[in-house]
């Protein structure tokens, strides 16, 4: 791998990492609902993303165990804590967000 190339692989960790932090420390106040209806991603998304990575390089990762490298603590823990029953607005807004995001572009 070229220099830059470990530059830059270096760079979007610390991005990731900058990420999951301000999400676990600074927003843990923005529901995964609203992540998904703005972005088409949340967390647990994040977690999924982690998992896969892992698995691409060798290493077996249960579910469970990539949430809480993104969250912080096991998913149960922070949903106590932090996730509120979705309402009715948010539910409609995530269904219309997910079929414009199942549009072709």
């Amino acid at each position: 791998m070229a220099d830059t190339d470990f530059e830059t692989l270096q760079i979007e960790a610390a991005v990731f990492r900058r990420l999951r932090d301000h999400l676990m420390h600074e927003r843990p106040d923005v529901q995964n609902i609203d992540l998904m209806i703005l972005a088409g991603f949340c967390r647990n998304c994040l977690g999924d993303w982690y998992r896969e990575a892992a698995e691409h390089r060798g290493i077996t990762m249960t579910k469970d165990e990539a949430r809480e490298a993104v969250y912080g603590e096991p998913f149960a823990q922070w949903k106590g804590k932090h996730q509120r029953e979705a309402t009715a607005e948010q539910l409609a807004a995530f269904e219309a967000a997910q079929r414009s995001h199942d549009q072709p572009r």
